[in-house]
């Protein structure tokens, strides 16, 4: 390559890197909202300017080699099918003249692109046939490959600025049919080269942009005065990972927001329809990147209807002195606030706040008490309940055991036997029995510690004759025997107790024990000599 050449190639370069710089200043919003990172064209067609070097030795019409110098002349093309974002297909085809020499490229094969928000970089292979004209020797067709990329400025959604397109270009030659030269590298050389291009690229088809839009919903439709409304905003469309800004106005109310979601306040609003307005905006797009809606809403004033209540009493029949708690509900159907007051019961006391009251019947009389109160919401409408609780007078207490009289048995000879004064009482004890045919007799029979050691059997004796006596012996008093029972007890004492249990009532037995009296028969004052025998032995 001579200095002018070279120098010229210079001029080139420099020119273009300013003019890529300045673009880049000057395009810098439109890069950062490039149309075809998200929806690429479908077929992109390039023009521009060449500069090639063959990078080659070949002979001449002497026969001897001569190196190729650079070809500053040029011009390229190419057209790309997109299959999608990221791939194409793509057909190229340039040319370049230096002097005598001519260079042309039929080159097709794949092509990869990277899309950003600013610029588009690409790399490509392409197979290639390589063409060179030489005056003095014939055209000349080789096969090749053309490997490299470059940078695309999007300007719009129809153009882009090639900025720079850098390719190593190979190919072999074959001149053995010139008979120039016998030298091997000269017959078959190989053009290990270098391209740069710049130029406009035309971007067509792709599907067209969509503008972004907004869609507003309103959490209801129709509120109360004083309610709350949420209104919410969604987007469509919209670059993502750009900031999107809101705002919003408002026909009626206090209007809040927050990012995509604002709030209204309806305190004070008069019954009517209500509009609230949001616009959503992209600052980083330079045209379309707004997007607004609208969302009604309703208010109404609230209805005024009384409070509704109910009472209930548990339970519902108490005797006198045990008391009944009352329970009222009330509600608002328009939702306000209501209380429970005026508290009144027409037999017994009541006491008690809030919804709860406590009926106290100590000396109320037998019958109904109507219990009442009243309910009141926050704007003065009331609402009225009853109840009732049935007073009753208690039962008459359960019939109780009692201990009607004792005897004691003092004859150390006869510890067993029931003399005059016991007789005397059991006569007593006999009369009761008759004039309550009801009731039952429960004999406890004592007896001192001293005393079992020498009979054992002593206490369960004195309980055995004094039944015996009841029940038939010398008095014949006739008592029913299955209405007398038997038993003794602990703690000593030479007597037996006679308590009368009602119909109706239990004996406490605690501390005594029921009398087997197949083992402990009555003792007679007098017995026949067998039967003292038995019975001294059995006593033993």
């Amino acid at each position: 390559m001579s200095l002018c050449q070279l120098g010229q190639v210079k001029r080139w370069l420099a020119a273009g890197v300013v003019l890529a710089l300045a673009l880049v200043v000057a395009s810098a919003p439109a890069l950062a909202q490039s149309e075809q990172k998200d929806n690429p064209p479908k077929v992109e067609i390039f023009g521009g300017y060449q500069w090639y070097n063959p990078g080659a030795t070949v002979p001449d019409f002497t026969g001897t080699g001569v190196k190729l110098n650079s070809a500053p002349k040029g011009w390229g093309t190419a057209v790309t099918w997109n299959f999608n974002k990221y791939f194409g297909l793509t057909g190229d085809f340039g040319g370049n003249y230096e002097h005598n020499n001519n260079y042309h490229t039929l080159s097709v094969g794949p092509r990869f692109m990277w899309r950003g928000d600013g610029l588009n970089i690409f790399a490509q292979t392409l197979l290639s046939l390589h063409r060179f004209s030489e005056t003095g020797i014939d055209t000349h067709n080789g096969i090749g490959a053309v490997l490299g990329g470059g940078v695309d400025l999007p300007v719009s959604r129809k153009i882009s600025l090639r900025l720079l397109e850098a390719d190593y270009v190979w190919a072999r030659q074959n001149f053995t049919d010139t008979n120039l030269t016998n030298d091997p590298s000269l017959r078959r050389p190989s053009f290990s080269g270098a391209r740069l291009r710049s130029g406009v690229v035309f971007n067509l088809g792709g599907t067209p942009e969509v503008p972004p839009s907004a869609s507003c919903s309103a959490s209801a439709t129709e509120v109360m005065t004083g309610d709350p409304v949420t209104v919410t905003v969604n987007t469509t469309n919209f670059k993502p990972g750009h900031a999107i800004t809101y705002n919003y106005t408002a026909t009626g109310g206090k209007v809040t927001g927050k990012d995509n979601t604002a709030s209204v306040d309806t305190t004070g609003l008069t019954a009517g329809s209500y509009t609230v307005s949001a616009r959503a905006t992209d600052a980083k797009m330079k045209k379309g990147g707004e997007a607004g809606c609208n969302a009604s809403f309703a208010v109404k004033e609230p209805p005024k209807n009384p409070p509704t209540m109910s009472c209930s009493a548990n339970p519902t029949t108490v005797q006198t002195g045990t008391p009944s708690t009352i329970t009222c509900e009330c509600k608002s159907p328009d939702g306000v606030p209501v209380t429970i007051s005026n508290w009144s019961a027409s037999n017994g006391k009541l006491s008690g706040s809030g919804n709860t009251a406590t009926l106290d019947t100590t000396g109320a009389s037998a019958g109904t008490s109507s219990i009442s109160a009243t309910c009141t919401d926050s704007r003065g409408l009331t609402a009225s309940a009853s109840t009732s609780v049935n007073v009753e007078n208690p039962p008459p207490p359960p019939p109780q055991a009692s201990k009607l009289s004792e005897c004691a048995f003092p004859n150390p000879k006869k510890p067993w036997r029931v003399d005059n004064t016991c007789k005397a009482v059991l006569d007593d004890v006999a009369l009761r029995m008759q004039k309550d045919a009801d009731a039952r007799l429960e004999i406890v029979g004592f007896a001192d510690d001293t005393e079992l050691k020498k009979r054992k059997n002593l206490a369960g004796e004195r309980a055995v004759n004094s039944k015996a006596y009841l029940a038939g012996g010398e008095a014949k008093q006739g008592i029913d025997p299955t209405r007398i029972g038997t038993r003794t007890g602990t703690g000593g004492g030479q007597k037996a107790e006679y308590w009368v249990v009602p119909a109706g009532a239990t004996y406490d037995s605690a501390g005594t024990t029921a009398v087997d009296e197949a083992k402990v028969p009555a003792v007679p004052d007098h017995p026949k000599p067998a039967a003292k025998k038995a019975a001294k032995k059995k006593a033993q």
